[in-house]
């Protein structure tokens, strides 16, 4: 049976597909950088300012099982297109913000726009390419352009605050979205699952609130805030989570089908990915902390020694797909995560080696760690059948938001109680200073600046080797994981065949 090929069209419509996934990744970075602005000009409580920060990420997170299905449900270019005109909307009201509380307003709406937008691409990337090997490569493609907006986000975001008021950071999302908004009924091919019904209003309820409990609950944890607070918020969300679960065995027509587990190549792709991504961000954390304030780099001096990741997960994403027509998934992506392993544990050496250990550790996690978010990704949505495509593709956005928030709480834990196990503050360090000093790196070096010579070099060099043995530590455990997910992958996906080779012949789909 030949598989029908995707052509020039689909190709055209991958580049508007990207688009908005390339805003997203902007999107989270820009605001950052808008911050000093914006809080002078609308002066936000602390408060406010948390909200602005978090409410985008809660939402997305919140509410990309629910869009996922309804896109499945109504349609996917239509929900696509929908979220489109919703992002261009909030993005211009929170451009022109008059007051903290409608950029909060304007925040959330954005990130209830954004959650339409994840799945919605992934899944048509699913409609649109039905050749395995093509489907790699546009889903690689995908990934690249979500990357490339991570770096090129602070580039367009500090030049457009350099030359204007900080609400233009905000303003990029009009022009993507009506390109978008143009472009997409003319290359984008509809589709809706035949004989949907509607949605569970319930499920949609407890599905929303038991991921913004969760995520709440799991952040909080990973600042350091009130614990007890944390917890109690982590605590309602998994109790909620399992009346959802319970309700969707019981419906006819579930928001959520959980049939996508029973099959073996779903539910190990989606673990092995929520485990890759466990790693991510509290390893990155750490190895920015460690540039800035144990190397003593200024932040422009650390982001660009963090560049070689980027240059190297996107080589990895590029490759992935001729390197899978060569070897079965599980191998490629068991011994990427290896490799993953070993940088990571290169990092365990940065008290001896320093700059080169980190950077080439990190960059090798980068590397070894991108063929797994490939092929793991095109997996959770080509094992799910094509009329629940985006409802797989929200739980892989899902598991990915969730794993991520998880591991900046779990490694920042494992971080922070080394660090303060190890950590000497000299007696002549007042007590309230010393519970500072004890907290955080940051802390410490904050202190000893106050200090005499000599006890701030006491203090201060405690202190960085206190971080580094917290940031061994970490390590070693990021390594474990790496390892029991080479693991998973090796044993759930072997069943999983190589890439067959493009045929020659291209036809005319969705023509």
């Amino acid at each position: 049976m030949i598989t029908q090929r995707a052509g020039r069209r689909e190709w055209i419509g991958l580049a508007v597909l990207i688009l908005p996934t390339l805003l997203l990744s902007i999107d989270v970075t820009v605001l950052h950088l808008a911050v000093p602005a914006l809080s002078e000009d609308l002066r936000p409580t602390g408060a406010q300012l948390l909200w602005i920060n978090d409410i985008y990420g809660f939402l997305i997170a919140g509410f990309l099982i629910p869009m996922g299905t309804l896109g499945d449900r109504i349609g996917r270019r239509r929900l696509l297109l929908t979220g489109a005109a919703a992002f261009a909307l909030a993005s211009a009201l929170a451009a022109y913000a008059p007051s903290a509380e409608v950029l909060i307003a304007a925040r959330a709406a954005l990130g209830v726009a954004g959650a339409t937008l994840m799945p919605s691409t992934l899944s048509l990337i699913r409609t649109m390419f039905h050749d395995p090997a093509q489907r790699t490569t546009a889903i690689s493609l995908w990934m690249v352009g979500f990357t490339g907006g991570m770096v090129i986000g602070p580039l367009v975001g500090g030049m457009l605050l350099e030359s204007f008021w900080w609400g233009s950071a905000f303003l990029l999302g009009v022009p993507v979205m009506a390109v978008l908004l143009v472009l997409g009924p003319l290359l984008l091919p509809e589709f809706r699952s035949p004989g949907a019904g509607r949605a569970d209003a319930l499920s949609v309820v407890l599905s929303v609130v038991a991921a913004l409990a969760v995520t709440h609950g799991v952040k909080e944890l990973a600042a350091g805030g009130a614990a007890r607070s944390g917890l109690l918020s982590l605590a309602v969300g998994t109790v909620l989570a399992v009346v959802f679960v319970r309700r969707q065995r019981r419906l006819a027509e579930p928001l959520l089908d959980l049939r996508l587990f029973a099959e073996r190549r779903f539910s190990g792709a989606l673990g092995t990915l929520m485990l890759v991504i466990l790693v991510g961000p509290g390893i990155g954390l750490l190895a920015a902390q460690y540039l800035q304030l144990v190397l003593g780099l200024s932040p422009l001096e650390a982001g660009l020694w963090m560049l070689p990741n980027t240059v190297l997960v996107i080589v990895g994403f590029v490759a992935t797909p001729a390197l899978a027509r060569r070897v079965r998934p599980a191998v490629l992506g068991a011994a990427g995560l290896v490799l993953g392993a070993a940088g990571v544990l290169l990092l365990t050496t940065a008290g001896t080696y320093g700059l080169p250990a980190l950077v080439t550790g990190h960059a090798l996690f980068f590397l070894g760690g991108s063929p797994l978010l490939v092929l793991g990704t095109d997996i959770v949505v080509s094992a799910a059948p094509e009329e629940r495509a985006g409802s797989a593709a929200a739980l892989s956005e899902t598991a990915q938001e969730f794993g991520g928030a998880a591991g900046l709480a779990v490694f920042g834990s494992i971080a922070a109680a080394v660090y303060q196990a190890r950590l000497r503050v000299p007696d002549e360090i007042p007590a309230e200073a010393a519970e500072a000093a004890r907290d955080t790196l940051g802390g410490a070096i904050a202190v000893a600046s106050g200090q005499p010579a000599g006890v701030a070099a006491t203090l201060a060099d405690g202190a960085r080797a206190a971080f580094t043995s917290g940031l061994t530590a970490t390590a070693v455990a990021a390594a474990v994981v790496l390892l029991a997910a080479a693991v998973l992958a090796a044993v759930t996906l072997r069943h999983v065949p190589r890439l067959a080779s493009p045929e020659p012949e291209v036809s005319e789909a969705h023509r």
